[in-house]
């Protein structure tokens, strides 16, 4: 693992995972938005621990409230001491005991509850992420554009379009990148427009990441004012005291806000389109260590897709798609566009598998989920939205939940 002696002392990272995850739904009916499954092996929250591990940033707090048992088990049993002997994660929430008892009312207001134990920990500077984002940053950079410009908050930021920019907060900065203004999720035409990047042919925008840097007093003397959420409230109150930064991002970076970027994000994997590099040996993304064999495949015809440890293939084909640890799939069987999530652990006479001669586009299939013979997940219908009996469709994309099982010759 890359290490930056000199940061680890003096950043201490806070990943926000408290968000239900609405938007999510059926993903997060389970289990929190930053524990649901992504590239056929990882959890989401395992992109920015790993990318403030690879930094040096080895001091983190992750702050949850929802389903919190099953993101710090992920936690504990993916970082543990043996392996990164000088790292500390630790979990910060209401409660352990119930996924529907919540006390943060917004991201600040969820700093701003842990605070007196986030500074028992000496540092100089806090960098803020986001439990939900997909990325590959050098943190190392942001921190160090923050001392050369002497910022108290720097934020980091990326060009987007009309669309993006309207579910973002929006920059406006002068020459030097210090930020003259914010607005958070510009919904009005006028206002967004104010904003707009000078000189481009297409309009863009300067959208914030909500990824944040902020020097330790400037974080404790903006958590002292009003408001709870930073994009909403806190940010444009910083903005007014001035040395406010904004760092400008080129490279991937994507908020998993919603099915269709869920699904989006994990078939750019196999897309051959700009994505998170999973393959990078000096800065790996880390996550659970599985004692598993090899994908066994038999007979399959297989195109532009990532085949997980521990899987049995037997399809017929598979094309464009993600397909998770233990995954078991039977003759004849055909998917398309579609992610499998991992499967914990195996289970008698192959239950969580997807059956003989199953036709599955675009579908999202969770965790221990049972899929009998002739199944055809195909959207027949074309819908973009659609609650049924333990079945779901989001985006015009199918979802099997977790758990669920589907019978012999079912339809959708």
């Amino acid at each position: 693992m890359q290490r930056h002696p000199n940061q680890q002392d003096q950043v201490v990272g806070i990943i926000l995972a408290g968000g239900r995850g609405t938007r999510l739904f059926p993903l997060t009916q389970t289990h929190c938005k930053p524990a649901v499954g992504f590239g056929g092996k990882f959890k989401l929250i395992d992109i920015p621990v790993s990318n403030a591990l690879n930094a040096g940033i080895t001091n983190l707090f992750v702050i949850s409230q929802y389903f919190v048992p099953h993101l710090q088990d992920h936690l504990r049993s993916s970082y543990y001491f043996d392996i990164f002997r000088n790292s500390q994660i630790r979990i910060l929430s209401p409660t352990t005991q119930s996924s529907s008892r919540a006390c943060f009312e917004g991201s600040g207001d969820a700093v701003r509850k842990n605070l007196e134990e986030i500074l028992k920990t000496p540092c100089s500077y806090f960098i803020i992420l986001c439990g939900d984002q997909v990325y590959n940053i050098d943190f190392q950079s942001i921190l160090k554009r923050a001392k050369e410009t002497d910022a108290d908050l720097m934020i980091a930021s990326i060009s987007v379009e009309e669309k993006e920019a309207r579910r973002m907060g929006v920059l406006k900065i002068d020459k030097t990148d210090h930020i003259l203004d914010f607005f958070e999720k510009p919904q009005d035409a006028k206002t967004l427009s104010s904003f707009a990047i000078p000189n481009k042919e297409k309009p863009s925008f300067l959208g914030s990441m909500g990824i944040y840097v902020f020097k330790r007093e400037a974080l404790v003397a903006l958590l002292q004012e009003k408001g709870d959420d930073f994009g909403l409230h806190l940010i444009p109150l910083q903005i007014k005291k001035g040395k406010t930064f904004a760092y400008i991002y080129e490279g991937y970076w994507v908020d998993i806000g919603t099915i269709r970027s869920f699904h989006k994000a994990n078939l750019d994997l196999v897309s051959g389109a700009l994505c998170l590099n999973m393959y990078d040996e000096k800065n790996p993304i880390y996550t659970r260590f599985q004692k598993l064999p090899s994908p066994f495949i038999k007979n399959a015809h297989i195109a532009n897709s990532l085949i997980s440890e521990g899987s049995i293939i037997e399809a017929s084909e598979i094309e464009n798609c993600v397909i998770g640890l233990r995954s078991v799939i039977q003759e004849g069987t055909k998917i398309y566009s579609s992610i499998l999530m991992e499967n914990p652990s195996y289970s008698l006479s192959h239950k969580f598998s997807i059956g003989k001669n199953c036709l599955i586009k675009d579908t999202i299939i969770d965790e221990q989920v049972c899929i009998g013979n002739n199944v055809q997940l195909v959207n027949k219908k074309k819908l973009q939205h659609f609650d049924g009996n333990g079945i779901y469709i989001r985006d015009g994309i199918i979802i099997v939940p977790a758990g669920t099982n589907l019978p012999d010759n079912f339809e959708l």
